[in-house]
């Protein structure tokens, strides 16, 4: 029984020792970040609104008398929208024209006295005077039936009925809406950093162009232009407005829709690295940095942008710098390790296959 437990151990022993020689023995894949001109995408949380969108409001009291148009209807600019009982307007505009007639004729008697010396020109002043204001209450008669007929002051979309046939409106209120959708306005708001750095690539005309995510993850098939930032940052949340204007030539956006705009930033010379290679310790990121010797040194390194499966270093590294890109938890600061080196475009082509 003694010999049996001494064979035991003694062949445990030689399975261990077999074992640290053969992790002595394992070989750790190092490469190099890769210095190459790329870009990287973002995106933000937008709403979507008409380029005109406006409430439509009575502009004289009545009834409702009339649609012309239904909910969600194309209208052309100009078209005959509703009509608001135009019949006292109507009487109102005669009885201006038959008094401005009268008092036509009492300034062309007057003027005729006063040709022949009969009346005085102070006279035939205060009759060109009544017949200039009966003119004009003609006009202003004529205005107000004008408003018994609402029109539509651009083509657009004709929104929900916010009254019903035979509603009595007082002056101002509100009908229905119109939006314009030839063209989009899209708003979305940007952090001041990202701002900062977009301010900084300004004079690239590629930069201001972005595209549109729909609510249905679906990309809208146009390109739209930013062409307008906002004055001023909001206290609370460090965010500028940004707006970017889309062409909408099928109708298919609507005002008040969502989505998410999708912005290309370039980066010139950026240090790419595997997300792989890196470690976090305390919200800080990390990589084993390999030296001539083959030892491993812990480097902190800050990232500038994210990629899929990759980082674009800003500072920490400089190309040509050998970091560890697997086994991160087999090894120690300021150990030696036995290294096989992959070339960076070769890491990075095959990265999907190598991610864990």
């Amino acid at each position: 029984m003694l010999l049996g437990v001494t064979i035991f151990l003694t062949l445990s022993s030689c399975q261990s020792n077999h074992d640290e020689h053969h992790e002595e023995e394992a070989q750790f894949k190092v490469t190099s970040p890769l210095k190459m001109d790329t870009s990287i995408t973002k995106d933000y949380v937008c709403q979507i609104h008409s380029i005109s969108h406006i409430e439509v409001r009575s502009q004289e009291r009545g009834y409702l008398q009339k649609f012309y148009v239904d909910e969600g209807q194309y209208v052309k600019h100009g078209q005959a929208l509703f009509e608001i009982m135009p019949n006292l307007y109507a009487a109102e505009f005669h009885k201006a024209e038959a008094e401005a007639k009268l008092i036509e004729i009492e300034y062309l008697n007057t003027k005729a006295l006063a040709d022949s010396n009969i009346v005085s020109m102070n006279e035939l002043a205060m009759a060109k005077a009544r017949f200039d204001k009966a003119k004009a209450e003609v006009e202003l008669a004529k205005l107000h039936l004008g408003f018994t007929l609402i029109k539509a002051p651009f083509d657009g979309i004709v929104g929900r009925f916010e009254a019903r046939l035979g509603s009595l409106l007082d002056e101002g209120e509100l009908i229905t809406s119109l939006s314009d959708n030839s063209e989009m306005w899209v708003y979305f708001n940007v952090p001041e950093a990202e701002y900062l750095e977009y301010k900084s690539l300004a004079n690239m005309d590629s930069l201001t162009l972005v595209k549109l995510q729909m609510a249905n993850k679906k990309l809208f098939p146009f390109t739209g232009k930013i062409d307008v930032i906002e004055a001023d940052f909001n206290n609370e949340t460090g965010n500028i407005p940004f707006r970017a204007t889309f062409p909408n030539p099928d109708k298919l956006l609507r005002h008040g829709g969502t989505g998410s705009i999708i912005m290309t930033i370039p980066l010139k010379e950026a240090l790419l690295i595997p997300q792989k290679a890196t470690f976090e310790v305390l919200d800080k990121k990390f990589v084993f940095v390999v030296d001539k010797e083959n030892v491993v040194h812990t480097r902190e390194i800050k990232i500038g942008a994210e990629m899929p499966h990759l980082f674009a270093v800003s500072k920490g590294l400089k190309e040509g710098d050998k970091i560890l890109l697997e086994g991160l938890r087999k090894v120690r600061n300021n150990e030696e390790i036995d290294v096989e080196y992959e070339k960076p475009e070769d890491v990075i082509t095959h990265l999907e296959l190598y991610a864990e």
